[in-house]
């Protein structure tokens, strides 16, 4: 990395926190709203960047995909005053399910990721669905399974 470069990156985030603690000289927003931005999803995305940069550490996909999807949860609550968290607390289990995924993904595609991250995703979808007002899909996809085994069973 070049002089050049390494005095590039402090300046870009300095300017992104200048514009942040502008934002509510101009907009409703409070700067303590952030607070997701610089304790969750700032360092998720360095986990991330860490793991673009050595594509060897597929490990560091775990802690920032989790800390990502957490602040972006908890901005968005933020933002509409923690109304929506009794329906959307399923999402803290989605996080790991997704962090599995991604070192699936982007790792070395070791099948013994997919087991929880697949149990993960799964239970946090059946959730999340489960608690909003979309709770008649699961019946629905049931029938729909139900009868594609029976055909799949006749056709054999």
């Amino acid at each position: 990395m070049t002089a050049q470069n390494r005095s590039l990156i402090p300046g870009i985030l300095l300017i992104v926190v200048g514009l942040l603690l502008l934002i509510p000289n101009f907009t409703d927003l409070r700067t303590r709203d952030f607070w997701p931005l610089f304790l969750l999803i700032g360092p998720g995305v360095v986990f991330v960047a860490l793991f673009f940069a050595n594509r060897e550490n597929y490990g560091l996909l775990m802690p920032g995909t989790i800390l990502i999807v957490v602040g972006l949860l908890l901005s968005y609550s933020v933002y509409t005053d923690w109304q929506e968290m009794r329906t959307l607390w399923p999402v803290f289990i989605i996080a790991p399910g997704l962090g599995f995924m991604m070192m699936y993904l982007f790792g070395k595609r070791e099948k013994g990721l997919l087991v929880p991250g697949g149990i993960l995703l799964g239970v946090g979808v059946v959730f999340l669905i489960g608690l909003s007002s979309l709770s008649y899909i699961w019946p629905i996809a049931l029938i729909a399974i139900g009868l594609f085994l029976i055909i799949k069973a006749k056709r054999s």
